[in-house]
């Protein structure tokens, strides 16, 4: 137990000012009535500065897509919606069972949520890019945490190759939405 009277011996021995937590002050920093410093506050607006300054010379890059351009990253986010929509109406078709059931009005229902994001891509219509990039996020997701619960060298190589597969095309995609995005210029 401390005495009252005695000295803190974790109190700076240069006399100088301290904050509530004991750490020494810039003498040459001014606060405001909520205890902010002021050249904290100057360092915050000058990153923000230069980050809305990355911001517009990212959006004056960008270039709108041209009259019946289709960017690789969409197209093959179509094609890949197509098949995804194919293959299960024929595993619906099969007869293909999970858990002992045969799921066939979701399967069917997948299938035709799948054929929308193809052909609304495959029209550049943004909605569609942005389903596909929901889906991709969560298949990603999804994949990194069965690494969680994979028993074998299978599960973990299934795991990666999915992952490796979303997470570029995931982010290839975030330029192509924003070029859809935009207007048309003169």
């Amino acid at each position: 137990m401390r005495d009252a009277g005695a000295p803190d011996s974790h109190a700076p021995t240069n006399g100088g000012a301290t904050t509530d937590r004991g750490a020494p002050t810039d003498p040459s920093a001014t606060t405001n009535r909520g205890g902010v410093l002021a050249s904290g506050r100057s360092s915050m607006s000058r990153g923000y500065a230069r980050a809305r300054e990355k911001d517009e010379a990212a959006r004056a890059a960008l270039v709108p897509l041209a009259p019946g351009e289709r960017p690789w990253p969409i197209a093959l986010s179509a094609v890949l919606a197509a098949v995804f929509a194919v293959a299960n109406v024929i595993l619906v078709l099969a007869g293909w069972e999970v858990d002992g059931r045969r799921p066939i009005a979701s399967g069917l229902i997948f299938a035709a949520v799948m054929v929308a994001a193809a052909v609304g891509m495959w029209r550049l219509k943004y909605w569609a890019v942005l389903g596909w990039e929901v889906l991709l996020g969560v298949t990603f997701i999804g994949a990194m945490l069965s690494l969680l619960r994979a028993g074998n060298a299978a599960g973990v190589a299934l795991s990666v190759i999915v992952m490796a597969l979303t997470g570029p095309l995931f982010w290839l995609l975030i330029r192509q939405m924003a070029r859809i995005q935009m207007p048309k210029r003169k």
